[in-house]
């Protein structure tokens, strides 16, 4: 398979090492030193383009992909009020794109965890819920992607949550997101459940970048041949 990556950094560059170690081909690479070379006809040389840029410039990088008829796997975070907007796009041109706020086979299965345990919590409000994550100091959004998808699951199960913040509330109706940026921390996330006796939390914590990098590969793999919008559940239930 030709790979095209967009967005080559640090997460580009594990990207490159575990898909050539699977077998696969590098074909282009774009930053923010080659723009040049970002064009619909060096796209087309791929057969899978997977983006991890920035959330400035994703969106129109996706465009570009669906242009040049390229399906892309998307792992960008911080766009998600175009979300909508792209997936729009994506039906009408009958593109393929697969995004995904974290692409980490455990933090998927964490998701399930936490819808789980907010269905549960919903009968105990004596419990005050409260997300934290903590990136590198690199990391360019805030909330990150994978909070805000904890954030919207539990919001969905408990009644008396209408919306999440990003910061300490005292407000029972929002949830608090509390972003820290440390050093060089891959990723940490915590959802914790405290009341006046005790407390739940559920953690999950990124040793490395290659699980993220990982799945996006094996996204970019499965997705080749489909056609329309998926994300993590998508290929996680067929494989």
């Amino acid at each position: 398979m030709n790979i095209a990556i967009i967005g080559y950094g640090k997460m580009g560059k594990i990207i490159e090492q575990i898909a050539i170690s699977r077998g696969h081909s590098i074909v282009l690479t774009i930053d923010q030193d080659n723009t040049d070379k970002f064009t619909v006809d060096e796209l087309r040389k791929a057969d899978v383009a997977i983006e991890f840029s920035i959330p400035e410039s994703a969106v129109s990088n996706i465009y570009k992909c669906f242009e040049a008829g390229v399906p892309v796997v998307v792992g960008t975070t911080g766009w998600i009020d175009k979300l909508e907007e792209v997936k729009k796009n994506c039906r009408e041109n009958n593109q393929s794109f697969f995004y995904s706020s974290n692409f980490s086979i455990g933090v998927n299965l964490f998701y399930k965890v936490n819808e789980y345990l907010a269905k549960v919590m919903n009968a105990h409000p004596e419990y005050a819920v409260e997300i934290e994550e903590i990136h590198h100091i690199h990391k360019l959004d805030s909330p990150s992607g994978t909070a805000i998808s904890l954030a919207n699951q539990i919001i969905k199960e408990l009644d008396e949550k209408e919306k999440w913040v990003n910061d300490s509330t005292e407000n029972k109706n929002e949830l608090s997101i509390i972003s820290k940026r440390l050093g060089e921390v891959p990723g940490t996330h915590t959802v914790s459940y405290r009341s006046d006796v005790d407390e739940i939390s559920l953690i999950h914590f990124a040793r490395n970048r290659k699980g993220f990098a990982t799945g996006a590969v094996v996204a970019a793999e499965w997705l080749i041949g489909k056609k329309g919008i998926f994300g993590m559940s998508d290929m996680l239930e067929k494989l």
